[in-house]
Parts: C-alpha cells; structure tokens; sequence
C-alpha cells in the first residue's frame, strides 16, 4: 500500500510541480498571489471578529456585517486555497518533512472548524442578539478564536521556508 511519503514524492516529481519549482517567476508569482488571498480572508474575517468582539462598529448589525464580508472571504479563500494547492505541489516531497507545513495544516483544520461551529450554532440566533454591543461569550471566544489560529496560520506559513527539513 502506498504511503503519503510515496503519493508525496510522486506529485513532487510531476510535471506541473518541476515546472513550478524550475520556473524563475512561477514560484514567487504564485506566492504573491496567494499572500493576496490571505489578506483577503484574514482582513475580512478580522472585520467580522473584531465586531463580534465588540471592538468596532458597534452600531452596526452583526448580519449586515456577514453580509457584506463573507463574499470577499471567499473569494479570497478560492485565490488562497489553489495558489496553496499549487504552492504546496511544487513543495511536495519536500513539505512533508517539514514540521511548520504540518502545523499550517493542522490549524488550517482547526480554523475551517471554528466557523462551522459558529454558523451551526451561534449565529442560527444572530436576530437575538444582532445588534448589541457585547456579543454572547460563544460568539466572542469564537472570534478570539479565529484571530489566534489566522495569526498562527500566517507565522507558521511564513516559517516553512526557513525551518530545515
């Protein structure tokens, strides 16, 4: 039975991954666009949370705020999730053994988790509670949450290239 080691080593050794990799502008073109989907996601959901936190736009409703952020979170979640397919790709083999690439995925888990939960129970009675200035404690933590795994995302992302395998 093959392993991950060996599915790994095989899309390593791909022609898309070698083009990738062998490419001078490929590589950085695609990372630059996926640090673009990042922001995107992150600034987005930061909005989202820091509302839910009760930090800024107190006045405005909790929904409206979803409403209008949610569409660019996605969008740039759809620009993130392929450049980071294709980044990760060109990196097979190679982040395989890499401890902070195991991390990013393992709280990128965690992160896509934290939302469902809120939207699944939370936010099903946002009309209670839309408009207030203190959140309920769930939706808080939630938000709590979501910046701490984002901001861990984002330093173990930046700390595959420099940790050796």
């Amino acid at each position: 039975m093959p392993s991950l080691l060996h599915l790994c080593e095989w899309i390593y050794a791909t022609h898309l991954s070698t083009s990738i990799r062998q490419s001078p502008y490929s590589f950085p073109a695609i990372e630059a666009v996926h640090t673009l989907g990042i922001t995107a996601v992150v600034g987005t959901i930061a909005i989202l949370d820091l509302r839910l936190l009760g930090l800024i736009m107190k006045r405005e409703p909790v929904s409206r705020i979803a409403r209008q952020v949610l569409p660019w979170t996605w969008a740039g979640f759809a620009v993130m999730f392929v450049t980071g397919l294709l980044l990760s790709i060109a990196e097979a083999a190679t982040n395989y053994f890499n401890w902070a690439f195991r991390i990013k995925m393992v709280l990128l888990l965690l992160v896509g988790i934290n939302p469902l939960i809120f939207h699944l129970t939370i936010f099903r009675k946002v009309n209670t509670w839309d408009i207030a200035n203190v959140t309920p404690l769930r939706a808080r933590l939630a938000a709590i949450s979501s910046l701490v795994l984002w901001a861990s995302i984002i330093v173990f992302g930046r700390l595959i290239a420099y940790v050796n395998t």
